[in-house]
């Protein structure tokens, strides 16, 4: 048998797609609990690579003749070294190019919508880490948010599109992801949007993404809609009076986390203030946008993650706590384990780390973790 490679972009579509997948995950245990590729249709089996030294006879009837088998490990080596075992064996089966690494780097781009003077919206979906990243294009211009430190996808998206990248936001100083935007930005000339809340200790240029704020891409106009509470500076957006991005506040199946700064008593206020009261003030027609997600549930047939506001405030758990006490308790004591090197992400978010790519990749490593559960 003849071992085939998968690379990400294959693998995404068993995803989203919900086709049956089989992997065997030849990482520690430690890491596959920790952190693994989700899909409704995929399983799994785990078994370190280490315990398969001696040969592959003991799991060779743990794993299916009916669908395709994937050996997945960190960074490729020990799963193409186990995949070529198997296939020793008979077995038909593939291991992923670049391992966990690459897959934790893909994007999927995903169209959202054709806008109403003529322009485009996309969502760039990170499937392996739950990060969301948008770009707006209309008349040869194009604005990008979100954006994760994977820029060349950014780049040769918008060169492929014919447009000029003119303006580049986050939404605020992300904690979970480094974030590509000031990079774009320096590259193209761009401007370089960022909550001076979130910036005391930001050591770079940056113009201030302030309430109200306005730009037009083209035609289409985008508003700055201040919101705080996952962070101080929080920020979402209103495109084309249609789309609500909505940054680390609200998700689709959840909401934000106060607390990857310590200050989750002080912004748990702003947080349901934000929630409660801001986006009640908002068109319930908007679609939601968030910049995270948490389970492959939230992925819609198309591969896009998007719900209408009016949706989120009959479904969403975090919109139907009443009681503040009960809220305060909610967001508070209900939180997953903080993201990994959470500290040195925001510092190099801020311009005082400068880590390598490679150190860059190891920083990142593991699920999305800015939702309260």
């Amino acid at each position: 048998m003849t071992v085939r490679i998968m690379k990400s972009q294959e693998v995404a579509r068993f995803s989203i797609d919900k086709k049956p997948l089989f992997i065997l995950d030849v990482r520690n245990e430690d890491a596959f609990t920790d952190w693994k590729i989700e899909g409704e249709s995929i399983e799994y089996l785990n078994i370190p690579y280490f315990d398969l030294l001696d040969g592959v006879d003991e799991i060779k009837g743990k794993l299916p003749t009916d669908r395709d088998i994937l050996v997945v490990c960190a960074k490729e080596g020990s799963s193409q070294m186990v995949a070529e075992m198997l296939s020793e064996e008979g077995m038909d089966v593939s291991y992923l190019e670049g391992g966990m690494k690459a897959w934790s780097e893909y994007l999927e781009p995903v169209k959202i919508a054709d806008l109403k003077q003529g322009g485009e919206l996309y969502q760039f979906v990170r499937l392996g880490k739950g990060c969301l990243s948008y770009m707006v294009i209309d008349q040869g211009k194009a604005a990008i948010i979100d954006a994760t430190r994977m820029t060349d996808i950014f780049l040769d998206f918008a060169k492929a599109k014919e447009s000029r990248i003119e303006h580049v936001f986050d939404t605020h100083l992300h904690a979970d992801h480094i974030s590509g935007g000031r990079v774009i930005a320096e590259a193209t000339g761009a401007n370089y949007y960022l909550p001076s809340q979130d910036a005391e200790e930001v050591v770079f240029d940056f113009n201030v993404l302030s309430d109200g704020l306005q730009v037009t891409v083209g035609k289409t106009p985008i508003e700055a809609v201040f919101s705080p509470g996952h962070t101080s500076g929080s920020t979402s957006f209103v495109i084309d009076n249609a789309y609500l991005l909505t940054g680390d506040i609200l998700f689709i199946d959840s909401i934000g986390r106060p607390d990857l700064a310590g200050m989750a008593e002080d912004w748990v206020g702003d947080l349901r203030t934000t929630l409660y009261n801001r986006y009640e003030q908002l068109s319930d027609e908007l679609v939601v946008l968030p910049a995270h997600f948490m389970e492959m549930t939230e992925v819609n047939a198309d591969g896009s993650v998007a719900k209408q506001l009016s949706a989120l405030f009959s479904e969403n758990h975090g919109l139907q706590v009443e009681d503040e006490n009960e809220f305060r308790s909610l967001v508070t004591e209900n939180l997953p384990p903080q993201p990994n090197a959470y500290q040195e992400i925001r510092k190099t978010n801020m311009g005082v780390l400068t880590p390598d790519a490679d150190t860059q990749r190891e920083m990142e490593i593991g699920p999305n973790r800015c939702a309260v559960r």
